[in-house]
């Protein structure tokens, strides 16, 4: 291996390599912007260190599993590479796994959605010494990841690392930020933007759209690129208060509703079940699943028979998978009318319940976006009055859900001229 460490690690991290070459920490939180190299320098170490010592493992996680195969796996081919060491690893991709070929040590990759494989690795030899989760703010809580590590670090003597890597979310209310502002023993929390980054690594392309943001809209450009948590007070839902729900909470929880929004490549399916407290006007965001590129039936082998019996409202956007859901795997389920207006008078609806009750571990996607959701502003500071249309899917997916008791609440407001009554709506809707 002849690459100098300088070609492969940006300014802001060398003092970070030192301490993880001497063992000085046993937690690392990586925070920052895009173009910050904070992923790439992890990858780095992971390669580093497990060179180094032959006995060294690594363990690398997604909150979801079908998004490793873009994201940490290429990350790692390329610090292989970018050391010179490409001969000597093995590249499997079923399951996605990295083999050092002159010892067998193995740099596994896992996503947290699925506790049983995490506590099924086998790493054939010696033991974990680091443990990396990438986009850490997917997850629900910090006792979820907790978890996670009480299952991989144990039954050795040796220093074991977790690195955790994410992009800061806007709200200070994020568990994520607000967690690395809790003082710890052996914990390190760096912060970088791609400013310290040399401009060759990045490109023009690159440097050019983040010069354009920052002219054209300043806030996006601290969050964005810099990684700053810029809440403004524009806040959708202050509403929402994030909490775990405990198993015997459930059992209270009847008056049960189902929404599922649909994506694919890019934007993420979203399905959900929620209980609705009418009198209280609460609502409990109870469980979910959600996921990039997941295939029709590899999400309904994930639902369990009440999921599938319970009527599940969906985007009438989607003709085709609802009738697939519904013929071809007995889904109960049916389509969301859209009415122009639908969209801002749904979101109002839930804005205005008295508490939205979201378990960050049961909900992760629906936690995250329901507490960072907010108005934008133009080029002028001008607040937008729109709701913007991206980083919604939970929301949406609660909209569809709870679509009678929107509509119902929407006529009522017309007695004169609508019976307020959902039922022959819902009665319409099923024969869709």
């Amino acid at each position: 291996m002849n690459t100098r460490l300088s070609d492969c690690i940006a300014l802001d991290f060398r003092a970070v390599h030192n301490y993880v070459k001497e063992e000085k920490y046993n937690e690392y939180w990586f925070r920052g912007g895009r173009g910050s190299t904070k992923s790439s320098f992890i990858s780095i170490e992971c390669i580093l260190e497990l060179i180094k010592d032959p006995e060294a493992n690594v363990v690398v996680f997604r909150r979801y599993e079908n998004e490793i195969r873009d994201s940490v796996f290429g990350q790692l081919i390329w610090a292989i590479n970018k050391l010179g060491v490409g001969d000597s690893f093995k590249i499997q991709v079923a399951p996605f796994k990295l083999t050092y070929l002159p010892t067998g040590q193995v740099i596994v990759f896992k996503g947290a959605d699925n506790p049983l494989k995490i506590k099924s690795i086998n790493l054939g030899r010696g033991y974990i010494k680091i443990a990396w989760f990438e986009e850490v703010d997917q997850y629900g809580s910090m006792l979820e990841i907790r978890n996670v590590i009480q299952s991989l670090f144990r039954g050795t003597v040796k220093k074991q690392i977790a690195m955790f890597s994410y992009n800061p979310p806007k709200s200070a209310r994020s568990w994520v930020n607000a967690e690395t502002r809790v003082e710890k023993s052996g914990r390190f929390v760096h912060f970088s933007d791609y400013r310290t980054v040399p401009p060759e690594w990045l490109g023009s392309t690159f440097l050019n759209n983040a010069e354009h943001l920052k002219a054209t809209n300043f806030e996006a450009y601290r969050h964005e690129y810099l990684g700053e948590e810029v809440g403004t007070g524009l806040e959708v839902f202050t509403n929402v208060t994030v909490r775990p729900i405990p198993d015997s909470e459930l059992q209270d929880y009847d008056n049960l509703f189902q929404g599922l929004d649909f994506g694919f490549t890019i934007d993420p399916l979203c399905f959900g079940q929620m209980h609705y407290n009418a009198n209280e006007r609460k609502l409990y965001m109870l469980f979910e699943i959600t996921g990039v590129e997941l295939k029709n039936r590899v999400f309904v082998d994930m639902l369990t028979e009440d999921h599938k019996s319970r009527l599940t409202i969906a985007d009438k956007a989607n003709p085709k998978d609802i009738v697939e859901f519904r013929e071809d795997y007995g889904l109960n389920i049916i389509g969301a009318d859209k009415p122009p207006g639908s969209r801002e008078y749904g979101t109002k609806w839930l804005q205005d319940l008295n508490e939205i009750i979201i378990d960050p571990e049961r909900c992760p996607l629906a936690a995250k976006e329901f507490i960072n959701y907010a108005l934008a502003v133009n080029r002028d500071g001008i607040v937008i009055a729109k709701f913007p249309d991206k980083d919604d899917h939970s929301i949406d997916m609660a909209r569809y859900a709870m679509s009678l008791q929107i509509v119902q609440a929407r006529v009522e407001k017309r007695k004169g001229k609508y019976k307020a009554n959902p039922i022959p709506i819902l009665n319409r809707w099923s024969k869709r």
